[in-house]
């Protein structure tokens, strides 16, 4: 029992520890996400830039998985170079070395700190930078709290004669112990944990170190799997695969090479440091600069053996294909941001067709449209990457203030609009799959009320592509209004909701329930059109407060 207790604690706080990771990650990806994918596309033009961009994103995302994905969009969209591309997921490998640096040092001590800054930050601040940072804190805090109990742990864990027998069996065969951190890896998304694991292990001496730098090693090969995986699902071009397998064949070989000069590699590692963890995070960092050192010289030759093996499919049909993002157009801005214009307004198109296809689903009660709705919301998505990074591309020296102000409202259009896309898909096809979990169907009253506001969203949808292209205060002014109609939708819609539960209509509750989701999501969409057009066209006329529209009496026709 003693020991079922302690494997139980064990998993739970490598699961807080990989949850503390996720934090830091998602936060810094939602406080500065849509800066650094611009900064990135800025930085991709030249090799050795490219790869000094990767390791700094790296290392404030902390996590090399994400940009390898947005580095992956940017190929797989035609806007990037492979051998930039390949540049930069070799500094972002680097990148992602250098939280492990600094939490082998002990910092124990700032953790409930982090916490409750983290928790403030998230509960006092409306959404936005500040509170994304306060999960970034929560994060920080929770991880170095789960280090800490693992150290505690792992004491009366030195006596445990099974865990002793795995050690000492994986001690003979570290090229096992390679496999089993890659899947750990791959699994967890995070080389940062699992890294930080193995520090702990082998701190504790629960692992020899030529076992520990092997599972380094599988570690830094499991986490270049999942942009293979994740990066070019959805995609039928052969060419969308250079990037991510190439970044694998780097990682393969790299850790072919040092499978083969292991057994010296404790003794090097002793000369730098004595520290049993310290030694594990050096050559988890060396390891990567090696590499990089190793194949940065030969991506031009590379890129062309990728280039030759994964050849481009071209596909006139394809939604995702840009047609008016003309390269040549960047030396005249306003050219080029009328370009990026029209393509934003294809997104547009694409969610109009994702909200009928949505409400066939909806109130027919079936999901026949599932597979084609995903592709074209990973059109949208791929769209609006292209996007973004044909606008990173554009010299700031040559933009004047309305080109600059032109240019972030394109980004924010085709920013709001594909999140508008995803809940679409994702929320609403979850919604239709819930009811036809519960083997029933929306009420005639809920259908026709469902019909009419899809109507309205649709109309707020088309007035939004409206206003991207020809300004209209009034009409802005009209189409954030709109927030309100449906929120006061969805208060009515929760209201009938309770009553129905107060009146003992269990049968009803549930299908009430899965009602007034659809009815939030609904909302949430309107708000990203709003957010997508509107709300910049009243600013920009002084017609936006900081938290909402001025009143009628304070309005100029």
């Amino acid at each position: 029992m003693k020991e079922i207790l302690i494997l139980l604690n064990f998993g739970g706080y490598i699961a807080l520890l990989m949850w503390g990771v996720h934090m830091v990650q998602t936060g810094v990806q939602r406080a500065f996400g849509a800066q650094l994918g611009v900064w990135l596309g800025q930085a991709l033009n030249r090799p050795s830039k490219a790869f000094i961009s990767g390791a700094l994103i790296t290392s404030a995302v902390q996590s090399s998985t994400a940009t390898g994905l947005m580095i992956t969009s940017f190929a797989a969209g035609g806007l990037l170079a492979l051998v930039p591309a390949l540049a930069a997921m070799l500094g972002a490998n680097v990148g992602t070395t250098l939280i492990v640096q600094l939490l082998s040092f002990n910092f124990t001590a700032i953790a409930p700190g982090l916490i409750l800054l983290g928790v403030w930050l998230f509960q006092s601040q409306r959404p936005g930078r500040k509170r994304d940072l306060g999960r970034v804190a929560i994060g920080l805090g929770l991880l170095l709290l789960a280090l800490h109990e693992l150290v505690s742990l792992f004491a009366p864990l030195e006596q445990a004669p099974l865990l002793k027998t795995i050690l000492d069996a994986l001690a003979d065969a570290p090229f096992i112990g390679l496999l089993l951190a890659a899947a750990l890896t791959w699994a967890a998304h995070s080389s940062v944990a699992i890294v930080i694991l193995i520090m702990s292990l082998a701190n504790h001496s629960f692992i020899a170190p030529e076992l520990a730098y092997a599972m380094v090693l599988g570690a830094n090969l499991g986490t270049a799997i999942n942009p293979i995986l994740e990066g070019t699902q959805g995609e039928n071009d052969p060419s969308a695969k250079r990037l991510p397998i190439g970044n694998f064949g780097t990682r393969l070989a790299g850790c072919t090479l040092a499978m083969l000069v292991l057994p010296w590699v404790p003794a090097a590692m002793s000369w730098l440091t004595d520290d049993p963890a310290r030694a594990v995070a050096n050559f988890h960092t060396l390891f990567n600069i090696f590499t990089a050192a190793l194949f940065f010289p030969l991506l031009k030759p590379y890129a062309k053996l990728l280039t030759k093996r994964f050849p481009k499919r071209s596909d006139p049909d394809d939604p995702a294909k840009p047609l008016y993002l003309d390269a040549s157009a960047h030396e005249v801005p306003a050219v080029a941001l009328g370009n990026a214009a029209r393509e934003a307004l294809r997104l547009a198109d694409m969610l109009q067709s994702i909200l009928g296809m949505a409400r066939t689903a909806l109130l027919s009660n079936h999901n026949q449209n599932n597979n084609h709705v995903r592709y074209i919301l990973s059109a949208v998505n791929r769209l609006e990457m292209a996007i973004t990074a044909y606008l990173a591309r554009l010299d700031n020296e040559n933009l004047n203030t309305a080109d600059t102000r032109r240019l972030n409202e394109v980004l924010a259009f085709a920013s709001n609009i594909a999140h508008a896309a995803s809940v679409s898909v994702t929320s609403l096809s979850a919604h239709t799959a819930n009811l036809r979990k519960l083997a029933t169907s929306l009420s005639p009253l809920q259908k026709d009320e469902l019909n009419k506001v899809l109507d309205r969203l649709i109309r707020n949808q088309r007035q939004a592509a409206a206003l991207f292209v020809a300004e209209d205060v009034k009409t802005a002014r009209y189409l954030a209004f709109e927030k309100d109609y449906f929120r006061e939708l969805e208060s009515t819609v929760a209201e009938r909701h309770l009553q129905a539960i107060k009146a003992g209509n269990i049968d009803s509750a549930d299908i009430g329930s899965v009602y007034l989701e659809i009815i939030r999501d609904l909302g949430a969409i309107n708000a990203f059109l709003v957010s997508a057009v509107a709300y910049p066209i009243l600013s920009k006329h002084g017609e936006l407060l900081a938290n909402r529209v001025r009143s009628n009496q304070d309005m100029t026709p």
